[in-house]
Formats: structure tokens, sequence, C-alpha cells
């Protein structure tokens, strides 16, 4: 398996595609800013797990890989609050991708959980 089968991975990274082309829209003085941040901490959550793939043969490193992951999710869900806030998105998009991004983080979570099962050696 290559890591780019993992359902986590797969969930992630079109979460991060969502939401660079819903960033499209905003405005050009967020460039830097909520924009820019948005699309690192989504892209982020995938790249983590692709690096966590490739470390376990570690369990510890393997756990650490996926808690900055699940931090980036975090990160991500914060920039969608903001997006909403400033009215960049409606109810009903920040609703959508918060449900992506939860899906993930409870992806995550479980291969934290149950690294044997993602060919860590315990």
């Amino acid at each position: 398996m290559k890591f780019q089968d993992l359902l986590a991975y797969k969930k992630s990274f079109d979460l991060a595609m969502q939401i660079f082309e819903i960033t499209k829209t905003f405005p050009k003085e967020e460039k830097y800013s909520l924009t820019d941040q948005i699309r690192r901490s989504s892209r982020s959550v995938t790249v983590n797990i692709s690096e966590a793939y490739r470390k376990r043969k570690y369990v510890k490193h393997f756990i650490s890989k996926l808690t900055d992951s699940d931090a980036e999710n975090s990160e991500t869900q914060s920039w969608l609050e903001f997006s909403l806030a400033c009215k960049y998105i409606n109810e009903e998009i920040f609703n959508k991708l918060n449900n992506k991004r939860e899906e993930v983080g409870k992806l995550v979570n479980y291969m934290m959980l149950h690294p044997a099962k993602f060919g860590v050696q315990i």
C-alpha cells in the first residue's frame, strides 16, 4: 500500500483542493493572510499524513506526524470560522467544508489509535 491509498490522505487532499478553489474568490487584500493560511494548513494535513506513513517503522514518529496533521486540521477549522465571520463563505459552504474536515480528523485519530493497522510495528 502507498500513502496515496489511505482514506485519510484522499479525503484531506480533496478538502484542501476544495478550499483552494473556494479561496480563489476571497478578496485580494486577504492574499497574504487568511487565504494563504487556510491553504497552507489544509495542505499540511495531507502532507503530514504522507510523512507519518513513511515514518511508520517507528510508532512514536508515526503518531507525532499524525498529531501534527490533527493540529493543522484544527487550524483549518479556525480559518474556516474566520472565512464565515468575514462573509467570504456562506453557512452552507462552511458546514460542507467543516463536516469534511471533521471526517478527516476522525480518520487521523483512528490512525493514531490503531497504528498497527497501518503497518506500524508495536
